[in-house]
């Protein structure tokens, strides 16, 4: 094992990078992993609570829907799983959040492109939220747009760093998002990939030269659903949770 070589060496400097990269994985709270759809007691205590059980989309409706969609989205061996070719539209929260730090774990096939919107309202249909992009970044035809179409970017506004760690499509990726007061953080296997403020005069000047421009209100901060969107790929989903934030930075 990785730890105990490092143990064996003496080396302290690379045990204490090697035990911080592994904090960074975890959501807040998790002391170690556990049971896919279980909240352990440190994460129980810091807030956490679950969005997807495992078994059903309770707590979940389609957008502008009264219920999940009957087509496109299935349970099956504990994943929610985004069925390819099958269209059933994007669903959403029935809980709407304000401060907040999301988690979950994603894969999607080969080619594919999915996202999780935040800061969802019903009011914009044409761009109900911000997405945290989820892509094969080497095959499927959206990374030719640039680097804010790759994943883990603010789509189509705010690119991720270069190195960020993304697994290949067929492999789990573990992914946050983090707001409180105006700040926002992508996080990506364990690393902040983007930080932006919202409403800023930097994140102004990004949305004017994104698809986003004449987005009314887009790119401030309001209380919204959490999405996942159907983009019409095969994608699965995990382990998803989240926890309120309290108080503004």
């Amino acid at each position: 094992m990785k730890i105990h070589n490092l143990l064996r060496t003496g080396s302290v400097a690379a045990l204490a990078s090697f035990t911080l990269a592994l904090m960074l994985s975890l959501p807040a709270g998790t002391a170690a992993a556990g049971e896919p759809h279980q909240l352990t007691s440190e994460e129980k205590a810091a807030g956490w609570k679950l969005l997807f059980d495992g078994e059903s989309l309770n707590g979940w409706r389609g957008y502008r829907k009264d219920a999940p969609p009957a087509a496109g989205w299935t349970v099956r061996d504990g994943l929610l799983h985004k069925i390819r070719g099958e269209r059933g539209g994007d669903i959403i929260t029935a809980e709407k959040f304000d401060d907040f730090e999301l988690y979950w774990e994603w894969r999607v096939e080969s080619g594919g492109n999915n996202g999780v919107k935040y800061l969802v309202t019903e009011e914009r249909p044409s761009a109900p939220g911000h997405e945290y992009q989820m892509l094969d970044d080497q095959r499927h035809p959206d990374s030719a747009g640039g680097a804010k179409r790759l994943t883990a970017s603010f789509y189509d506004v705010l690119a991720p760093i270069a190195d960020r760690p993304v697994k290949p499509a067929g492999e789990w990726n573990a992914s946050r998002i983090i707001i409180q007061g105006n700040r926002v953080e992508h996080w990506l296997n364990g690393v902040r990939v983007l930080e932006y403020e919202l409403g800023s005069a930097s994140l102004r000047e990004a949305l004017q030269a994104s698809k986003f421009r004449n987005s009314e209100r887009f790119g401030e901060k309001i209380s919204g659903h959490i999405m996942l969107t159907d983009h019409n790929d095969a994608t699965w989903f995990r382990n998803l949770k989240i926890r309120p934030i309290d108080g503004a930075r």
